[in-house]
């Protein structure tokens, strides 16, 4: 239930207010929002009205207050007692310049200084808190990203605010003209810092698990051999600690002056890098398994373009190691992949119905081909 607080609560009004509330609430015990977006003033009578709410609803939250009101829960309090949170900046991105997507959002230029994420999910206000904890953490280990400043509302949504003076996508770069191979060699130097960043058990959540939760949901879909290879492959990949960003393409790869950033940092996680490469030919290429423009499409250049800026990152990333050796690890990559994408397309159930049909065909014929010739998913 949501009830209104409005104008000034001071000890002028606050027992008629708090007998209008109690006459909205009745005999009524569950989660109780007080929305504080037009209260001007609250003083210590109103705060004890607020008090005897809470002790009544013990699932009671003061939601979207003004700076000085909040300023005012804060010094009384009332902000280590119960669950109260600022009204959100309201923007606009009409007409703004879109400079990156990732999985969970789409990123806008709002002014030559600023960018905002906007998360594509109206309930993503966890989500934002977790992305900028995760991008502090990724910043004090060493890692080259912007630091998110700012939550903002945009229309029913909400977004992260980060400061890139006149930041450019690598993907914007390609499209400008700029040498693929030169900037994949670019975005390796920052993927090799990131996987050579060891954190401690459990600062960050494990890829592993969350990836043999695929090939575990693939089993029902496979033949039962194939099935029972492809999660013990999965199980014996190894636990490991190095930071992993799992989305990482031309998108989420900035130039700012002659700095590289990473953004959309929700991602992260810890593992072994067979993920990280299994994210990227994903991307590049896997889920253009059927269509093969669907990449292109999504990052906003050539198909070619894709191939070689790919083919590219395993090259540089693995240099000094033999052909085979890199045609293996890629090997390997897609098998991770596509039992990704067999069940993200099983479960989300695109609404193109004849394209998921065909991907989900695709990935189950690439699984029973390869995983039979394969006896391990990492290097």
């Amino acid at each position: 239930m949501t009830v209104k607080l409005k104008g000034r609560i001071d000890s002028s009004n606050a027992a008629r207010v708090e007998e209008e509330i109690n006459e909205q609430i009745g005999t009524y015990t569950g989660e109780l929002l007080l929305d504080a977006s037009e209260l001007e003033y609250i003083s210590s009578a109103g705060l004890r009205v607020v008090l005897r709410l809470k002790k009544t609803n013990a699932d009671t939250k003061i939601i979207n207050c003004s700076p000085e009101v909040y300023e005012i829960f804060d010094m009384t309090g009332f902000t280590e007692m119960m669950d109260i949170s600022k009204a959100y900046r309201k923007i606009s991105i009409e007409g703004c310049e879109v400079i990156g997507e990732g999985a969970n959002g789409i990123v806008y230029r709002t002014d030559p200084d600023t960018i905002v994420k906007v998360y594509k999910q109206p309930d993503s206000l966890d989500d934002i808190h977790n992305e900028r904890e995760l991008a502090r953490k990724a910043f004090v280990m060493g890692i080259p990203t912007a630091i998110p400043y700012d939550v903002v509302q945009v229309g029913d949504l909400y977004g992260s605010v980060f400061e890139l003076l006149n930041a450019k996508s690598f993907a914007k770069l390609i499209k400008a003209g700029e040498d693929v191979d030169e900037l994949a060699r670019q975005s390796v130097e920052i993927l090799k810092i990131m996987h050579k960043t060891v954190l401690k058990d459990g600062e960050l959540p494990s890829k592993k698990q969350e990836a043999l939760r695929w090939a575990q949901f693939d089993v029902d879909y496979l033949p039962e051999e194939i099935g029972t290879k492809l999660v013990k492959m999965f199980e014996d990949i190894p636990e490991m600690n190095n930071m992993l960003h799992g989305d990482f393409h031309i998108k989420n790869i900035m130039r700012q002056g002659d700095e590289n950033l990473l953004i959309d940092m929700d991602t992260l996680s810890v593992g072994h890098p067979i993920f990280e490469f299994a994210a990227i030919f994903a991307a590049y290429k896997g889920f253009s398994c059927v269509d093969k423009e669907n990449g292109a499409n999504f990052l906003g250049i050539t198909t070619e373009q894709c191939l070689q800026f790919l083919n590219s990152t395993f090259s540089y990333y693995f240099e000094g190691e033999s052909q085979e050796t890199v045609d293996e690890i890629i090997r390997k990559s897609e098998i991770i992949c596509y039992a990704r994408i067999l069940r993200w397309y099983i479960k989300k159930k695109p609404a193109d119905e004849e394209l998921t049909k065909q991907v989900i065909d695709f990935c189950k014929q690439y699984l029973i081909e390869n995983v039979p010739k394969t006896d391990k998913l990492y290097f």
